[in-house]
């Protein structure tokens, strides 16, 4: 299958999919960020992201362009969990993919290893190395905590182009200035490991690791990411507001580590800002281009009001559904297509202007700041 149209895209923030079958119920609930079954009477794919799934993915599989998604979900299975998955894959036309590999399963089955993610997309598979995990998996006392983590992290994060923060999922974007004392984060580590080593939510300990990524990411010369703006509802949304790290990115500066604040959205605004402000900080809109459907292109120009064009990258974050791939590819080259068009048509910029900030925003600022 040609790839399509227009400049090569970087996907610089992914998860893997699942290849096996799924029940429809099953691969609906991977169109919505909740954790929880819909209300009665309703379906994910009565949603923005529904629409624009009925929209980009049914013509791959041999259907009209909105074919119902009853339809859609039969004909997925008539052709098989394999096929429409390579068909789907392929069709999104990336070049290049940078895989959060700290989840691995979704809805009950496990995800592609990163081999066959990249056999399916034809893309370079390049890993992203996820803090909270690596630091989850460290068994070292109290007293060595602190070095166990780092030197684990420093080991997982060799071979990677990126390490990435959940810190929003697990205390919020609030982090302080100040790197925690090393004898408060032994305390704080030795009460964790009384606990019974569960999830990592001790702020201590979790700003702890957010300054040993920047020491471990100034050292191999690696951006680091963070989840800001919308997510599960395992997520307090106001906490993730990406302006709550501002005090976290002055002190940080000095590092030059480049922050990249994924995803945003409703904060987008405040994203694009923190770009424009420090030298350091980078933004994408992520999955947010697949979720608000056909605002995509309104969203879009929301984050280049303020966002140098140098700084913005292009991600789908796409989870568990090749689906997912395909949406966040199509939605992007439309979306960012209808803000250029627009911005040509008033005279705005030119068609060379045009041309340069998709080639950036599509995969040349990715190139850069990950040295791909």
């Amino acid at each position: 299958m040609a790839r399509p149209e227009g400049p090569a895209l970087v996907d610089h923030h992914c998860h893997s999919v699942v290849a096996a079958e799924l029940a429809d119920d099953a691969l609906a609930g991977l169109l919505t960020e909740s954790d929880r079954p819909p209300a009665p009477g309703c379906s994910p794919f009565d949603s923005a992201l529904g629409l624009a799934v009925r929209r980009w993915c049914p013509p791959v599989l041999g259907l009209p362009a909105h074919a119902p998604a009853v339809d859609y979900l039969a004909r997925r299975r008539e052709l098989g969990a394999a096929e429409a998955t390579g068909r789907l894959l392929a069709a999104a036309g990336l070049d290049t993919c940078l895989v959060d590999t700290g989840l691995t399963t979704a809805a009950g089955h496990q995800l592609l290893p990163p081999a066959e993610l990249a056999a399916a997309t034809g893309a370079s598979v390049r890993e992203v190395v996820r803090l909270e995990s690596v630091a989850a998996a460290v068994t070292a006392g109290a007293e060595d905590w602190p070095g166990a983590v780092a030197q684990a992290l420093g080991a997982a994060a060799a071979g990677a182009v990126a390490v990435k923060s959940v810190l929003a999922y697990r205390h919020g974007l609030a982090a302080p200035a100040e790197r925690p004392a090393t004898a408060v984060v032994v305390a704080a580590a030795g009460a964790h490991l009384r606990a019974g080593r569960g999830r990592l939510t001790d702020p201590v300990l979790l700003h702890h690791l957010l300054w040993t990524a920047v020491d471990v990411c100034a050292e191999l010369g690696l951006p680091l990411q963070l989840h800001t703006g919308f997510g599960d509802p395992d997520l307090t949304l106001h906490r993730a507001d990406p302006s709550l790290l501002t005090d976290f990115v002055r002190a940080a500066e000095p590092s030059g580590v480049p922050l990249v604040l994924l995803h945003g959205y409703p904060y987008h605004r405040q994203a694009a800002w923190l770009a424009q402000a420090f030298p350091t900080v980078y933004t994408d809109l992520g999955l947010t281009a697949s979720y608000t459907g056909p605002r995509v292109a309104a969203v879009l120009g929301e984050m280049l009001e303020l966002a140098p064009f140098g700084k913005l990258l292009f991600s789908t974050d796409a989870y568990g559904l090749p689906e997912l791939f395909l949406v966040g590819t199509c939605q992007f080259r439309y979306g960012l297509g209808a803000v250029l068009a627009d911005w040509q048509a008033a005279g705005a910029c030119s068609a060379a202007d045009a041309e340069r900030v998709a080639g950036l925003v599509a995969g040349g600022n990715a190139r850069r700041l990950y040295a791909l």
